[in-house]
C-alpha cells in the first residue's frame, strides 16, 4: 500500500497548488455529497450547561473505536478558569468532526476515500481507498482530521459507525457520558430526543457562516455553570 501511495502522490503533486480547500460549491462535490435517502440524518447535542470535562466521552471513544496512542478522534477543550478565587468556573467544548452536509472534506478528495453516507448522513472514511494525499485535513475547517498511524488513512470521528453504530447502540460518547450532557439522534425524527431539545433550548454551531452545515449542536454554557 505504501508504494501505491508514493505513486499517487508523484503522480498528483503538480496538482496541490490548484486545489482549494474551501470548495463549498456543490459543483465539484463528491457523489457521495447527494442528501440521505433515508428518514435518517444523524446529529449530536453537546449541552455544555451539563459538561463537567471528565474525558470519559475521550477514553470511551478511544477504546471502543481502536483510536491509537498520539492521535484521538474526540477531544474536549477547557476554556479558563473565570472569576476570581473561590467562585471560579471553566467552560468546556466538544471538538471533533462535525459531520458537515456540506463538507469540504468531501470534495477535495480525489479517490472517494471521504464520503458522506447517503443512508445516515455520516461523514466517512473509506481507509482502504485513502491514499495518504491530506487534502481532507487541510480542507476541514474545524481541523478535526488526522493520519491514522496504524492504518496510514485519514481518520475522525464517524459517530461509531463501524463499532456501535453496527451494534444497534449509541456512540460510545454518548453512552458513558455521567451527565448526559451528550445526545445522540436521528434531526428527521421530531419524536426525538435530539429534536425536543433542539425546539426547546437556544443552539449554535461552529463556523456556520462558511456554509459547510455542520450537524453538531450546542447548548452554550452559561457564566457561572461549573464552579470549583
Amino acid at each position: 500500500m505504501e508504494n501505491s501511495r508514493r505513486h499517487f502522490l508523484k503522480s498528483t503533486c503538480a496538482l496541490v497548488a490548484g486545489v482549494s480547500v474551501y470548495p463549498l460549491s456543490g459543483n465539484n462535490a463528491n457523489a457521495e455529497m447527494e442528501p440521505a435517502i433515508n428518514n435518517i440524518k444523524y446529529a449530536l447535542l453537546h449541552d455544555e450547561t451539563k459538561c463537567i470535562g471528565c474525558n470519559a466521552c475521550v477514553e470511551a471513544c478511544r477504546e471502543v473505536n481502536h483510536v491509537p496512542e498520539g492521535v484521538t478522534r474526540l477531544s474536549i477543550e477547557r476554556t479558563g478558569p473565570f472569576g476570581e478565587y473561590p467562585n471560579q468556573f471553566y467552560h468546556f467544548s466538544r471538538h471533533s468532526c462535525e459531520h458537515c452536509e456540506n463538507a469540504p472534506c468531501v470534495s477535495v478528495c480525489p479517490t472517494g476515500a471521504a464520503f458522506i453516507n447517503k443512508e445516515t448522513g455520516i461523514v466517512a472514511v473509506n481507509a482502504d481507498k485513502c491514499v495518504g494525499c491530506q487534502y481532507c485535513i487541510a480542507a476541514c475547517p474545524y481541523e478535526v482530521r488526522f493520519i491514522n498511524p496504524v492504518t496510514k488513512a485519514a481518520d475522525k470521528c464517524d459517530f461509531c459507525r463501524e463499532t456501535n453504530l453496527k451494534q444497534g447502540k449509541q456512540p460510545a460518547c454518548v453512552e458513558i457520558c455521567p451527565t448526559k450532557a451528550l445526545v445522540f439522534g436521528n434531526l428527521k425524527d421530531p419524536e426525538s430526543e435530539l429534536v425536543a431539545l433542539l425546539k426547546a433550548n437556544p443552539t449554535e454551531r461552529f463556523k456556520q457562516d462558511l456554509g459547510t452545515r455542520p450537524k453538531i449542536f450546542r447548548i452554550k454554557a452559561k457564566q457561572g455553570e461549573i464552579i470549583l
